[in-house]
């Protein structure tokens, strides 16, 4: 039977009422919500750096820095313990801005997005612009192939923004020739750098700083309309391309060397160190020192672009209404196990900087200690700003840990990873507590880990075997498959990609689709 078509203007209009009955309804809400001091309108300025592992100075590692990061964290709640929930850009990134694990976004890779997937979920940003809020994107949000794809939209969701700015700068657009690689021409996955002699406006990054700022400058003259703007700065992101002076601030002579596997246990399953890689292992230790000072230059070339965003914030007089948050998408190696980049379940990958201010709420210099996820996020800025969110988010608020930082939360966080082995995908899941990680790699079946960070915070010696943890084993390996189930959508399968590609038009409600 043939389905009845309305003729199109009545379409638009119907289309324009639904609308106009939806953010009526959640303006009500909102407004109620105003009413209480913790659910105040607040703007949202989402700060997030690209590859960036907890190599801070407010983190305690003393080479950095990173003054400005630093400073944030002194004036706001630092979380010692935040986990991304897949070490891996897209699988990562469509997991904190869905408020979904990746078991329930189905995105397992950097060739997916959520809306191939799950397109009616309302994503946190969407949310943010149902509500009423102006809601802009400068840079990398959701993924983008790293450096090729600076300067485009990479794989962005169009729904989510009302505006988006994708700057350009040297880095890509003139550089790339003066690069030096491991793997000469290939520079997203490879260790790469270079000391550019270019200042730091010519970089892309300098420039999502002035598009963010242009921006507030904007948003100042809609002081009736509340905002949220999301900056994903590029760096440390490889190529590890910054202006010379942040070379400068690490002399070769002053910078650590980490040797593969120094003081690592024998014990580990193969899939804990299946992305180590022959040319990473190969490097000379001058290589070494070379690519950690490099590392290093990007995170203190970035942390000065926050620096600006975050004085413009305060010039404008928007600072005492406005939340920060500060993160990145996924940790980080450079050297500990062997290893370099992502993709694992060690510490170093799955450990994410989390830094959140909110003026009248968080008291400055605090510390939370219990572990928390990217994916909380979500339902934590919709309480925060009186948002109404999904019913199906699976993360957990964060308020109450803004206010009082003793509080323990969920208790866990929980990461996981893909590997492959004759033609057979299976994952890795870990699962991260105050004391311990515990690693399942395909529910055991191709190996355990245990490492106690009381005695071990290196993660160097696998307990899983050892018979005085045994009880501890026991008790993770249940923790774990409890958690395993959480991050799963309600039919307790991973959602795939349809094999034929959907037929998805971009609305900004689900209620409006076709």
């Amino acid at each position: 039977m043939a389905h009845c078509r309305l003729p199109f203007r009545i379409t638009v209009i119907v289309a324009e009422l639904t609308t106009i009955a939806l953010l009526t309804l959640m303006g009500t809400s909102i407004a109620r919500a105003a009413d209480e001091p913790s659910k105040a309108r607040w703007n949202v300025l989402f700060l997030i750096a690209d590859d960036l592992n907890n190599m801070l100075g407010c983190y305690g590692y003393r080479l950095a820095k990173t003054p400005n990061i630093d400073r944030l964290a002194a004036s706001g709640v630092r979380f010692d313990r935040a986990y991304n929930q897949f070490p891996l850009c897209a699988p990562s990134r469509n997991s904190f801005l869905t408020g979904l694990y990746p078991g329930s976004t189905g995105v397992i890779n950097n060739r997916l997005m959520f809306r191939q997937i799950i397109p009616q979920h309302v994503s946190m940003p969407q949310a943010f612009r149902l509500a009423g809020y102006f809601v802009a994107r400068v840079g990398k949000l959701y993924h983008y192939g790293v450096p090729r794809s600076i300067g485009t939209d990479g794989h962005d969701d169009p729904v989510s923004w009302e505006v988006k700015i994708n700057p350009i700068g040297v880095d890509r657009a003139e550089e790339e020739p003066n690069i030096f690689s491991l793997i000469p021409g290939q520079f997203g996955g490879t260790l790469s750098w270079y000391a550019s002699p270019k200042g730091d406006r010519h970089h892309t990054d300098g420039k999502v700083a002035d598009e963010a700022l242009w921006l507030l400058e904007r948003c100042v003259r809609s002081e009736k309309r509340p905002f949220f703007l999301a900056v994903g700065f590029y760096r440390p992101h490889t190529p590890y391309v910054a202006p010379k002076e942040y070379f400068d601030l690490y002399p070769l002579a002053e910078i650590p060397l980490i040797k593969p596997g120094e003081g690592e246990g024998a014990d580990l399953p193969w899939p804990a160190l299946a992305t180590r890689r022959k040319e990473e292992m190969a490097m000379s230790d001058d290589l070494r020192r070379q690519a950690l000072q490099a590392y290093l230059a990007s995170i203190s070339f970035m942390d000065a672009q926050v620096g600006r965003v975050l004085q413009g914030l305060e010039s404008l007089g928007l600072k005492d209404r406005t939340i920060i948050v500060f993160t990145s998408d996924h940790g980080y190696h450079m050297g500990e196990h062997g290893l370099y980049q992502k993709m694992t379940l060690f510490e170093e990958s799955a450990r994410v900087p989390l830094i959140v201010v909110v003026p009248g709420l968080t008291q400055p210099g605090s510390v939370v200690a219990a572990p928390v996820g990217l994916v909380d996020l979500y339902p934590t800025l919709a309480e925060l700003c009186g948002i109404k969110a999904p019913e199906n988010l699976q993360g957990q608020s964060l308020v109450n840990m803004l206010r009082d930082p003793t509080e323990k939360g969920r208790g866990w966080a929980l990461t996981q990873v893909t590997r492959g082995r004759n033609g057979r995908q299976f994952f890795g899941y870990s699962i991260r507590t105050e004391r311990y990680r515990y690693t399942e790699w395909d529910e055991g079946r191709e190996g355990r880990e245990l490492y106690d960070h009381e005695v071990d915070p290196r993660e160097l010696v696998n307990r899983a075997d050892d018979p005085s943890y045994k009880q501890v084993v026991k008790e993770m390996s249940q923790l774990l498959r409890e958690a395993i189930r959480h991050s799963m959508p309600a039919s307790g399968q991973i959602p795939h990609p349809p094999e034929k590609p959907l037929d998805y038009v971009p609305v900004l409600h689900a209620a409006l689709s076709p």
